[in-house]
């Protein structure tokens, strides 16, 4: 139970009564007696206020912490440390798993310390979704989702069996079944209230509703005035055991906007053209705040789409202060007339609603008028590279560096398909047309480059939305009426982010025109956002694989990593969902669709996108078909889940009972030393470097969470251990057995090692030998050799996913620090949770001016329990022909807590030693 009001320096303490109940709240208007003036502070802002006013004890919280959040409305910048605690924690299940067999892992080290099981508790509500195991095996059949689902359960059942003992084992720990939809949807649509209850000393407080999330896409939330983002399963994992969230206070970038969408653009346009805009701004590390009179006909649903895409623009979180829009999501999606009651009264007691005209004051600002959006997609590689939509084919003719002339067979293929464009000229690849045909259902069809293989209305991004899911419809319907058919190379798959959508989809009457494109549904979940597209159909990758294709998947996701989608697809294109199945009409990415005709109608004619394109009026018409009853309906019994899942048998245990067998669920080794004294900081010497990498780095790159090769090491793990290559499911469904994910650590297909000159596949060298080995190899011949390890980065280091296993494994693997040009904020902080030294290079110097070949031996000088934050070090490196030079890095351990954590050996090290000792 949470302590709150131990100090109360500022008596912001007082009763509030909203209807027949009274709470207990931290009112703002009182303080702002003694704190001074609090209207201009961004509502973002004041939220981590009121959390200090809450939590101030003396020792976590000082008064001269919320003093500084007070002194920011001058300075508009802090250097200031504070202690943050969310009200509550949401997870899924990939990174979920991880973090329940490491809360497993401390209850077993507890109990080998004689202490009591029971200490290792969720302290604040955790609720898990089970969103990121179902894959796209089947497609295209109204079977296709019964049968991914049996699939699913038939290859995660260890997982599940696992979390099913978690939920029982663990108080305060909820887990919403497979086949319910996507946490950021459930948690938008049910979990959230915008404003939160909690109990102490037998009083209810109410307080805004908070939370950090183990996904990145956390940040989805803020579009309901709910402040929280991701951060990695390490820290949740600390958050929920009591600890508090260390950070600055952030910066903070108001973003206003004005005006209206104008006629055929959708919120994923409007999406894509603020992450470009807030990229180029630079906002990474900072928050993002909302304003202005645009915000009066934003839905709420466009702005959980731009609030989602926070970690594509760099920010901590993008947040929509509350406001008339908000209650009415909250009545649409069947909240309580209380509970919103008491949203309405507190916000506006508290100076958190939005009004008319506000203006806070801002770090900076930027705006945009709605109306100048123009229709987008992102791509080929990062999301936050916007094309408009004409310009795609020659994005993709640059990419391919070939001659803009078409191939003569290229352009009758696409013509008689109904395409209306021409595809790339294949000779530089040396392919021949006829040798790259491919038989798909007994029919004969080239596949050339720029063909659209994935074409996947997916992620929590766009189908939380339902302008832009029925819009789909729409287009599809249309499609069918002029007798257009999706290209057979296009494997088309529909995964919504809850069974809400299914409900409007069928209500509109939509369903059938999607299913007959092929756009059946294939499950409740991230599917291909998050890699799990499977398998293509064999003859399809057995051309690319030959002809070295390179082919495209449009999705309407979030992410677009290179190897994330699929490990054959190149160039992947972020697109709203009619944009998909308009791709997947037209089969090649190279086709503009502002100007050639998608295909052939019924009688010969050509029938573009605006044909099919549904107006405004129409999507207005059938969005009425979205109510309340929907969303009662498919929440009543959101934790129950099916048939198959109640089965499940567990074990009624406190610690869990470990397999040795299991291939799923290991005994970690993270705890193994704990009863141990500490050791104290000391130089690392004599160091070799594992990997020299380059710029934006992904934690897709470092671990990834698609396919297992069957000759990488993590596949032949599996083999020895029974598990047949069909039967590898992926690394992220695999996160619970740290056997396999420390082989994945930087076997990614696509990661780059500039040791082997750039070559693609997590292989390096090893020094002094000169072998060529695959990265895990290395690094276990090195820990033989007693050899410690370090990484050489670029800039971005660590971007993307909140992946815990990304620092887990570079941890596991040996390597004792990362030398990066700069590092993503969630990554930084995961390596120093797992005990990782991140150091940054000064601002003029890299790996290229410091002629960084990998060859080098390192010594990192000036280690000591001394250490504090943003402290300089001295790396010394012996160059191959015995000379030694050195150069200055900075120590990327942001604050004080950091740096207890990283002399533990990390943060759950420094929680759990915490708890054996009291």
């Amino acid at each position: 139970m949470a302590k709150y009001s131990q100090i109360n320096s500022f008596n912001a303490l007082q009763s509030f009564t909203v209807g027949s109940r009274t709470y207990q709240i931290f009112s703002l208007a009182q303080a702002q007696s003694q704190l001074g003036e609090l209207s201009k502070l961004p509502k973002s802002l004041k939220v981590l206020l009121e959390n200090l006013l809450r939590f101030e004890d003396g020792i976590t919280v000082k008064a001269d912490d919320i003093l500084a959040i007070v002194e920011w409305q001058q300075t508009r910048s802090s250097e200031q440390e504070i202690q943050y605690r969310p009200a509550r924690v949401l997870m899924q299940d990939f990174t979920g798993v991880p973090a329940v067999v490491d809360l497993a892992a401390m209850r077993a080290a507890v109990a080998q310390a004689g202490r009591d099981p029971n200490l290792i508790n969720p302290l604040s509500p955790v609720d898990l979704v089970i969103d990121h195991s179902v894959m796209v095996d089947h497609f295209a059949s109204g079977r296709a989702f019964a049968e991914n689902v049996e699939i699913e359960m038939q290859r995660n059942g260890e997982r599940y069996q696992f979390l099913r003992w978690g939920q029982s084992a663990f108080n305060n720990f909820s887990v919403v079944p497979p086949g319910t939809g996507i946490c950021h949807q459930v948690n938008l649509e049910y979990l959230a209230q915008a404003v939160w209850l909690g109990e102490s000393d037998g009083e209810t407080f109410a307080f805004p509703d908070t939370l950090v999330g183990t996904d990145s896409h956390t940040t989805m939330i803020n579009g309901l005035g709910v402040l929280g983002w991701g951060v990695g399963g390490i820290e949740a994992e600390a958050a929920m055991l009591g600890q508090p969230i260390s950070m600055l206070i952030p910066e903070v970038i108001g973003f206003k906007l004005t005006g209206k969408l104008r006629e055929g653009i959708t919120a994923t346009d409007l999406v894509l053209t603020i992450t470009q805009m807030l990229r180029q701004k630079g906002v990474v590390g900072k928050f993002v705040e909302f304003y202005g009179d645009g915000l009066a006909d934003l839905p709420l649903a466009d702005r959980a789409t731009i609030a989602n895409m926070a970690p594509e623009y760099g920010a901590t979180c993008g947040f929509f202060p509350v406001d008339e829009v908000t209650l009415a999501y909250m009545r649409l999606t069947g909240r309580t007339d209380e509970r919103i009651a008491l949203v309405e009264a507190y916000c506006k007691e508290q100076g958190l609603w939005r009004n008319a005209g506000d203006e806070p004051v801002f770090t900076d600002t930027l705006s945009l008028d709605m109306s100048t959006v123009v229709a987008s997609v992102a791509g080929p590689k990062r999301p936050q590279d916007r094309v408009l939509l004409a310009d795609v084919p020659q994005t993709f003719d640059a990419l391919m560096e070939l001659s803009l002339k078409p191939a003569k067979e290229d352009k009758a293929r696409l013509e008689n398909e109904g395409g209306g464009g021409t595809a790339v000229d294949a000779q530089k690849s040396n392919i021949t047309h006829e040798s790259a045909f491919c038989e798909i259902d007994g029919k004969q069809y080239p596949l050339v480059h720029g063909d659209v293989v994935i074409s996947a209305i997916t992620s929590c991004t766009n189908t939380s939305n339902p302008s832009v899911m029925l819009a789909a419809g729409l287009l599809a319907k249309k499609a069918i009426e002029k007798g257009l058919q999706r290209k057979p190379w296009v494997k088309s798959s529909l995964a919504p982010g809850s069974k809400v959508v299914t409900d409007y989809l069928n209500a509109a009457g939509l369903t059938p025109y999607l299913d007959q494109l092929g756009y059946n549904l294939v499950g409740y979940g991230c599917t291909t956002c998050i890699g799990n597209s499977g398998p293509l159909p064999e003859p399809i990758e057995e051309a690319i694989n030959c002809y070295d294709l390179n082919v495209a998947s449009v999705l309407s996701g979030n992410r677009n990593f290179e190897g994330r989608v699929h490990p054959l697809v190149k160039t992947n294109w972020l697109a709203s969902p009619p944009l998909v199945i308009a791709f997947g009409l037209a089969g090649n990415i190279r086709l503009d669709l502002t100007t050639q005709p998608i295909g052939l109608g019924i009688h010969g004619e050509a029938v573009y996108l605006k044909d099919i394109w549904p107006s405004q009026a129409e999507i207005d018409e059938v969005l009425q078909k979205v109510n309340t009853d929907m969303f009662h309906k498919e929440y009543a019994a959101v934790f129950e889940g099916d048939a198959s899942w109640k089965a499940i048998q567990i074990p009624q245990s406190q610690t869990y009972a470990w397999d040795e067998h299991s291939t799923y669920i290991r005994h970690p080794p993270f705890f193994a030393d704990i009863g141990q004294p500490l050791n104290s900081l000391h130089n690392i010497e004599h160091a070799r470097i594992l990997a020299v990498l380059g710029d934006s780095v992904t934690t897709d790159h470092i671990s990834p969470a698609g396919n297992i090769k069957k000759d990488s090491p993590a596949g032949r793990y599996l083999q020895a251990h029974g598990v047949e290559p069909k039967d590898f499911n992926s690394y992220g469904s695999r996160r619970g057995n740290h056997e396999v994910m420390i082989r994945g650590t930087f076997a990614n297909i696509r990661i780059k090692n500039e040791m082997l000159g750039g070559e693609e596949g997590g292989n390096t060298l090893h020094i002094p030998s000169g072998d060529k080995l695959a990265i895990y190899d290395a690094a276990m011949l090195y820990q033989q050799q007693g050899t410690p390890l370090v990484i050489i980065a670029g800039k971005e280091y660590g971007t993307g996913s909140s992946r815990d296993w990304a620092a887990k494994g570079t941890n596991l693997l040996g390597v004792k620090a990362v030398i990066a040009e700069s590092f993503e904020r969630i990554h930084r902080s995961n390596l120093v949770g797992m005990g990782v030294l991140p150091l940054q290079f000064m601002s003029d110097q890299n790996r290229h001016s410091l002629n960084l070949t990998g060859h080098e031996s390192i010594s990192i000088l000036g280690l000591s329990d001394d250490l504090a934050p943003h402290q300089t070090f001295e790396v010394e490196v012996t160059r191959t022909d015995g000379s030694r030079d050195s150069f200055p890095v900075l120590c990327r351990i942001d604050t004080l807590n950091e740096v207890e954590y990283f002399k533990a050996g990390g943060i759950l090290h420094y929680v759990l030693r915490h708890l054996i000792a009291s």
